[in-house]
């Protein structure tokens, strides 16, 4: 049974609790980080700290976080776990008030803080040698995609939509030009130059996609970023996503179109290979 951390303790998962008057639980008031776990290491800790800070100024939390303090809570998570390969995944909320109302708690109320590790496999994967199929769906998201809040319905109906239709995930499109997926940042390769959206409140700023930049920058990699249609993923040479739990994810299928040769295509094979590498040196 796995040990979890609830506003500063240690429980057995089937022994934590949150109060029904969470606003997490309420009104999606919250966010959260997941920060993937490597030889039973961190990785790309910082990045997420620095984007949960952000996340938090945006939303208007005066929650008084230490960082240090959270990196010994994820250690301890991954000690008391016994993880080598996995997640830990961080959510922070508004906190829970006497009773339901939509005007924020009083000054004071403290926030709520959870965090659970998640067992996955995230070097040597089927996903690797086969790729992942992606179809497209309308974006109907807020419009405060920067920012990692817990409000991720349309995202799950979306993952859903793509399974019903025999997918693994889904592409969403705002105005003809693919913003993301369900949870990654999405990328194709055309005559050799990666081609990515550029950062905006219609992403997620994502650490590995930051990360995976930085290594096409190291393998002197021409990368552009802007959006790009639907129609040129469809015709692309290759694509991938990239996620903290998937690193870099081939694309073979868009909207049951094969992309390139239908195959994991050698841009994406050598950016997760870097990834992996350069990462594992980092890791804390």
């Amino acid at each position: 049974m796995r040990t979890v951390y609830v506003n500063g303790e240690y429980v057995p998962e089937n022994e934590a609790t949150v109060s029904i008057f969470d606003r997490g639980f309420l009104f999606a008031d919250g966010v959260y980080e997941v920060t993937t776990v490597v030889d039973g290491k961190l990785i790309g800790f910082a990045g997420h700290m620095e984007r949960l800070q952000r996340s938090l100024s945006e939303l208007k939390m005066n929650v008084d976080i230490d960082p240090d303090e959270l990196l010994e809570i994820h250690r301890e998570l991954v000690k008391r776990n016994d993880l080598d390969q996995g997640m830990i995944y961080l959510q922070v909320t508004r906190g829970a008030p006497d009773d339901r109302d939509f005007a924020f708690p009083p000054e004071g109320t403290e926030p709520t803080i959870v965090l659970f590790t998640q067992v996955k496999q995230v070097i040597g994967t089927s996903v690797e040698t086969k790729g992942l199929k992606v179809i497209s769906v309308e974006d109907l998201r807020w419009g405060r995609r920067d920012i990692k809040t817990v409000q991720l319905l349309y995202p799950s109906l979306a993952k859903m939509e793509a399974k019903a239709r025999g997918a693994d995930d889904a592409w969403m499109v705002q105005d003809g030009f693919v913003t993301e997926g369900t949870s990654n940042n999405a990328y194709i390769v055309k005559d050799g130059k990666i081609i990515t959206r550029d950062l905006s409140t219609d992403i997620l700023h994502g650490i590995t996609r930051k990360s995976v930049l930085a290594c096409a920058k190291l393998l002197q990699m021409d990368v552009e970023e802007r959006p790009f249609t639907l129609e040129e993923a469809w015709n692309a040479d290759e694509a991938f996503a990239t996620s903290a739990s998937g690193f870099t994810n081939p694309i073979v299928e868009i909207d049951g179109k094969k992309i390139g040769t239908g195959k994991p295509g050698p841009v994406g094979d050598r950016l997760r290979a870097l990834y992996i590498e350069e990462n594992r040196k980092s890791a804390i």
